[in-house]
């Protein structure tokens, strides 16, 4: 069986820059740039409006990308108390937005992604960021770092939880008596502005 084509939303969560990208492919084939931007917030303000605003903007590309899951890089404790305790948060947001939505959240490690994309747990940015920019086909390297590394994130998941995620979704469908209806939407490529998905050249329509 031919699995569908499963569109991830990547998070690399952050509270003064949040990038956001997603993808659409399957195991195997070809992957598509969707939509790559980072929600940011002014480092002075408090944390909960900072919070409310990261909210507001992966609210937005929910609604716009309308993506198959969320894949969000898990958290660990860091010397600088204050950036783990401010990123842990914003992944908060991130998992509370999808899952009111019904949507399914992965955690995937750094190491993890870093191994998906490049073969090796211990690479560094620039590495990682070259390899999406030829994973994806781009003709320049996303900027921020942010952003390349949320567009990691959803390849990654796309490769290592893409293929679970469709036969979890098929036996839960198969013992509720539904017929599996496999995905039919376009990808389309764009680049993101202020946080939202922008309507850049297009791969075709979007969903």
């Amino acid at each position: 069986m031919r699995l569908s084509a499963l569109r991830v939303l990547g998070v690399d969560p952050g509270l003064t820059r949040c990038g956001l990208g997603a993808v659409e492919g399957r195991p195997g084939a070809p992957l598509s740039l969707v939509a790559v931007g980072v929600v940011r917030t002014p480092p002075d303000d408090d944390i909960g409006p900072r919070l409310v605003a990261i909210e507001a903007g992966i609210e937005r590309w929910l609604d716009e990308v309308r993506p198959d899951a969320v894949a969000v890089e898990r958290v660990f404790a860091q010397h600088n108390v204050r950036t783990v305790m401010g990123t842990a948060q914003a992944a908060a947001v991130a998992i509370v937005c999808a899952a009111r939505r019904g949507l399914p959240v992965a955690l995937h490690t750094p190491s993890e992604v870093k191994a998906a994309i490049t073969g090796n747990g211990n690479a560094d940015k620039k590495q990682v960021g070259a390899m999406v920019t030829r994973l994806l086909r781009l003709d320049a390297m996303p900027r921020p770092a942010d952003a390349a590394d949320a567009l990691a994130l959803a390849i990654c998941h796309v490769w290592r939880g893409g293929v679970q995620n469709r036969l979890t979704e098929a036996l839960a469908q198969a013992r509720s008596g539904r017929t599996v209806q496999p995905g039919t939407g376009q990808s389309g490529a764009g680049q993101l502005g202020a946080g939202r998905p922008g309507a850049g050249r297009s791969r075709g329509a979007q969903r």
